[in-house]
C-alpha cells in the first residue's frame, strides 16, 4: 500500500487578518500557498470554497486567531524541501512577527493511504495526541520522525 504524509499546524495570530501587524504575512499568503501547489510531491491543501487558505474556514478550534493549515505530500523529502528549502522557510523563521509562540501551536504529521485526504477533525485528534502523547507513529514530527511501517528514524 503506498501513503501519503499528512502535516497540520495551528498557531495563534498575535492580531487580526485585516490588521497592519498581519500585513506581510496575508500580502504573502496566496504567492507563499500557490508555490506549494506548484512544488514537487504536493498532493492537497485544505482550502476554503474561495480556494482562500484554511484560516478563513470555519474550524473545530471555534477561534477566529487561530490559524489552521493542513496539507498532503507525496513523501517527507517533498515537505521538507517546501518548508526548508523555499521562500516559506522565511516565514518560519520569523513567525515570532505574526503569531504567539507562548500560545497554542502546535505541529504534527501522520501518513494517511494514498487517496485519502486528512479532515479538520482528523487534523485536530492527531494534534490533541501529539500534545498529550509526543511523537508516536500515529502523529509525530521531524525531530521525531516515523515512516509509513512505524519505525522511528533519524533525519540528523
Amino acid at each position: 500500500m503506498k501513503y501519503n504524509l499528512a502535516q497540520a499546524n495551528i498557531a495563534q495570530f498575535k492580531a487580526p487578518l485585516d490588521g497592519p501587524l498581519m500585513k506581510e504575512f496575508v500580502d504573502f499568503l496566496e504567492p507563499v500557498n500557490r508555490y506549494a501547489e506548484e512544488s514537487k510531491g504536493f498532493v492537497w491543501r485544505l482550502t476554503d470554497d474561495e480556494g482562500r487558505a484554511a484560516s478563513y474556514i470555519e474550524t473545530p478550534f471555534k477561534d477566529e486567531m487561530m490559524a489552521v493549515n493542513i496539507s498532503l505530500w507525496e513523501e517527507v523529502d517533498a515537505l521538507k524541501n517546501f518548508d526548508y528549502g523555499s521562500v516559506h522557510s522565511y516565514f518560519l523563521r520569523n513567525k515570532k512577527k505574526w503569531f504567539d509562540l507562548g500560545g497554542t501551536s502546535l505541529f504534527v504529521m501522520w501518513w494517511l493511504p494514498e487517496g485519502e485526504i486528512p479532515t479538520l477533525e482528523m487534523a485536530k485528534a492527531k494534534l490533541n495526541s501529539y500534545e498529550r502523547n509526543g511523537a508516536t507513529s500515529e502523529s509525530f514530527t521531524f525531530k521525531k520522525f516515523y515512516d509509513t511501517q512505524g519505525k522511528l528514524l533519524d533525519f540528523h
